[in-house]
């Protein structure tokens, strides 16, 4: 009885006080809305981060040699100048890691991409065939460079949306075509699924995708490598890969204790590191 009572006395308040139970129910409406509408643009917030993440790689690590490193202490040298990656490291990673599933070498190289009379300034990015899985990259149309094209170093690429849109007619298919990269002949087989801008803002799709073998050789005649990308097994382990991939690369380049990194790797600090014996 005693809860019935209390039920019917604040029954009766809220009718002789309908306007201050009006005003409490829309402050409680309005903070618990504005509670979810917070929510919800955190969860929407942090999904297109996400998104925009994931759309630059699976896990993916990235090493570049160490630009401050300078002889004798002198003036710091351009990171892809730097000689202290090599294949050698690819190797290594290959066949050491174990948080690592893929891991490609790379080197980059800027100019025109002619076709006819049709040109546009790209870059073309030189890397093996794990490339594609590291970067989460599936092909529009055509087929992907294989090894066998690695060991060749044959002048064949993969095109980007972007660079198709600047020099080929729309009703003009790509495949099997031969376009030009600073003179150097290059014959399409496969086209690029479209990625849009990056989280930096940059154009993804603007890009030639080429066997690494084949720039080193006949475009920037260089023997050593300038960035390895890597993707960890999973998102849990991307830190003990970081830690894996800076260890085996200093045994690879056999730095003793009190000598520095001569490269860099996301998420780690480049101090003076002890490793146990």
């Amino acid at each position: 009885m005693k809860i019935l009572n209390l039920i019917r006395i604040a029954l009766r308040a809220l009718q002789r006080n309908k306007l201050r139970a009006f005003l409490t129910m829309l402050g409680i409406i309005i903070g618990v809305g504005a509670v979810i509408a917070m929510v919800a643009i955190g969860q929407g917030s942090k999904k297109s981060i996400q998104d925009q993440l994931s759309s630059m790689g699976s896990n993916m690590l990235t090493v570049r040699p160490n630009s401050n490193q300078a002889p004798g202490g002198g003036a710091r040298l351009d990171a892809s100048t730097v000689q202290s990656l090599t294949i050698d490291d690819i190797k290594a990673i290959q066949s050491q890691a174990q948080y690592i599933n893929a891991v490609s070498p790379a080197v980059q190289g800027r100019g025109q991409a002619i076709n006819g009379a049709l040109n546009w300034p790209t870059s073309m990015q030189s890397v093996s065939p794990d490339f594609l899985d590291i970067r989460n990259w599936p092909l529009k149309d055509g087929i992907a460079f294989d090894n066998a094209d690695i060991n060749g170093a044959t002048k064949v690429c993969l095109i980007g949306q972007t660079v198709v849109e600047n020099i080929f007619d729309p009703a003009d298919d790509p495949l099997g075509k031969t376009i030009r990269f600073n003179k150097i002949p290059f014959k399409i087989i496969g086209v690029l699924a479209e990625k849009g801008e990056n989280a930096f803002g940059q154009d993804q799709d603007d890009i030639i995708l080429a066997p690494y073998t084949t720039v080193q050789k006949r475009i920037l005649a260089i023997p050593y490598i300038q960035t390895i990308y890597a993707s960890a097994t999973s998102s849990e382990t991307s830190e003990p890969a970081t830690q894996e991939l800076s260890q085996i690369l200093r045994t690879s380049h056999k730095l003793t204790n009190a000598e520095q990194d001569d490269f860099t790797v996301p998420g780690r600090i480049n101090k003076y590191i002890q490793f146990d014996e």
